[in-house]
């Protein structure tokens, strides 16, 4: 038996493969190829467009997969979330669906899109969402260029996927409101579910990749601190509960050890080597369950 895994193709394929990497499993793509091979005899992958993996699971060709929740949303598939992974392909951060205008636009609020043209991929869910307020406005499905269409006039307004905004804003457009905010998830048909094999192995992955994502960003400190000085050493170390703190053989030295965020790092350190630490070590961390 074998689980059939959905790999997003396109902008999330990357950070998905490098996930999957940090989690345990090699994944690898060939050129033209849509079905990259995996280093685990039990799972296959397919790869898949964000938009459409939801139908895909939801009608049973895949048993579970990665995909965006603004995708699920828009499509309705009839699917079960399994887990969050907030990560994109530049960050950590979720990603934000706008409505954006030329600068100049006299279009201040949502209600101001009556009777205009909005363009957009999310067509389903900007339909709802516009209905939901009593908006009449015409949505016309993007293929692309989306923000190009409101620049050259073929659209009043659209609806843009965006993390900074930095390329709206470089385009000479304007962001009105946010509409959605939207982040990847794994998602998994619920027959797949039902079955005992599959759930264990579906839970497996969301486990290590849940793990894995729980670890970005943070580093292992180690060091060694004389006993007279812990408190004072300790008291400077953030940590997911408490540090731990040991006995060496020499009893008056203590080894002290905690999990703290990568940034932190570099004033951390000349604070605890201040205070008497030392021996400071800094170690990668893959995960964090």
């Amino acid at each position: 038996m074998q689980l059939r895994l959905g790999i997003p193709k396109g902008s999330l394929e990357a950070a998905t493969i490098d996930l999957f990497a940090h989690a345990g499993w090699t994944i690898s793509t060939r050129s033209r190829n849509y079905f990259p091979s995996i280093d685990d005899d039990e799972m296959t992958c397919a790869l898949v467009r964000s938009q459409e993996m939801g139908p895909y699971v939801a009608s049973g060709t895949l048993d579970a997969g990665l995909t965006g929740l603004d995708w699920v949303m828009d499509t309705g598939a009839d699917v079960e979330t399994v887990c969050d992974l907030v990560y994109s392909k530049a960050s950590d951060r979720t990603a934000r669906w706008v409505l954006v205008v030329p600068r100049d636009s006299e279009i201040r609020t949502v209600e101001d899109l009556e009777g205009k043209k909005i363009a957009t991929e999310l067509v389903n869910f900007t339909r709802g969402y516009l209905a939901d307020r009593g908006i009449n406005a015409e949505v016309e499905f993007s293929w692309g260029a989306t923000e190009a269409k409101v620049v050259e006039g073929l659209a009043d307004a659209a609806v843009e996927i965006t993390e900074t905004g930095s390329t709206i804003r470089a385009h000479g457009l304007r962001i009105v409101c946010d509409l959605l905010e939207t982040h990847t998830i794994l998602i998994a048909n619920r027959q797949a579910l039902a079955d005992p094999w599959k759930k264990a192995k579906i839970d497996q992955v969301a486990m290590l990749l849940g793990a894995a994502l729980a670890a970005r960003g943070r580093v292992l400190l180690k060091l060694n601190v004389a006993a007279d000085k812990v408190d004072g050493v300790v008291k400077l170390l953030p940590s997911l509960h408490a540090p731990t703190v040991n006995h060496l053989y020499d009893a008056d030295w203590l080894a002290v050890e905690t999990v703290v965020e990568r940034h932190l790092v570099r004033s951390l350190i000349p604070k605890l080597n201040a205070a008497g630490a030392e021996g400071i070590l800094e170690l990668p961390i893959e995960k964090i369950i």
